[in-house]
Formats: structure tokens, sequence, C-alpha cells
């Protein structure tokens, strides 16, 4: 199982934002990577120098998100929707975004449910509940 370091994911972020900048051919993770980034502009200077972000510290304290964090979750409710898991997860996402008017708003409301499920799931010391999580963004799509 992949399981990367937080410097990894960094310079996975930095690295995806120099290639598209640059115009280079990338992989398709690296293309949806790029396509959240065009989505978070302010999030561009983070991401220029890998060195600096992989030394950056990201506790809120400043009252900024971790963009590392944010653009993560991006990717994984992509692949979540892409393999539809959990069960349920692309139906539910389609459905958030037809009623938000927006994909990226979807995936930030979905990114509220993904955050309660895993902190619930590490307070419990107990996997994950991907139907909690479904239903989350079920009840986000009707309300």
């Amino acid at each position: 199982m992949f399981n990367p370091s937080q410097e990894d994911v960094r310079r996975f972020f930095c690295d995806v934002y120099a290639k598209h900048r640059q115009g280079l051919p990338m992989e398709p993770l690296e293309t949806i990577a790029a396509g959240w980034i065009d989505e978070h502009p302010e999030y561009h200077e983070d991401l220029i120098d890998a060195d600096a972000a992989v030394a950056r510290v990201y506790d809120g304290a400043n009252g900024r998100e971790n963009p590392f964090l944010h653009l993560s979750m991006h990717l994984s409710i992509s692949e979540q929707c892409s393999i539809d898991q959990p069960r349920g997860i692309r139906q539910a996402v389609e459905l958030l975004a037809a009623r938000r008017g927006s994909l990226l708003h979807a995936h930030h409301d979905a990114m509220e449910c993904l955050g309660q499920m895993m902190w619930e799931a590490q307070r419990a010391g107990r996997p994950p509940d991907g139907e909690g999580y479904v239903a989350c963004v079920q009840r986000r799509a009707t309300k």
C-alpha cells in the first residue's frame, strides 16, 4: 500500500504545479491534481518552492489552512468518485455538485463530511464509517 510522507505529498503538489506551469506532460493523477491547483490560486505561492513547502508548518495558528491537506482531500474525493468507493459516493457528490452548481463547492462540502468521518474514527479507535460518510454527503445534497 502506498503511504506517502508529508514531504512526499508536498513535493508531489509542488512538482505538479511546476510541470503544469511549464506545460510539461503529466501522469493522469498529476493532471487531476493540476486541475484542483488551478481552482485554488490562493495556494500557488505555497507551491512555488518545494523546499520551503517541506519546511513550512501549517498548524492553523496564522488562520491559514494547510493547502497540501486540502488538495489531498480533493484528490481523495476525486478517486473515491472515480471508483464509487465507498459505494454511493459518486452519486452523492454528483447530486451535491448539481445542488451547489459547482463541483468545487461540492468537494468542499464533502471534505467536511470526510474530515468528520476520519476524526470520529480516530477518536473512537475504529475503522472509518464509509456509509456514514456517504450519508453525510447525501444530507448536504438534499438540504
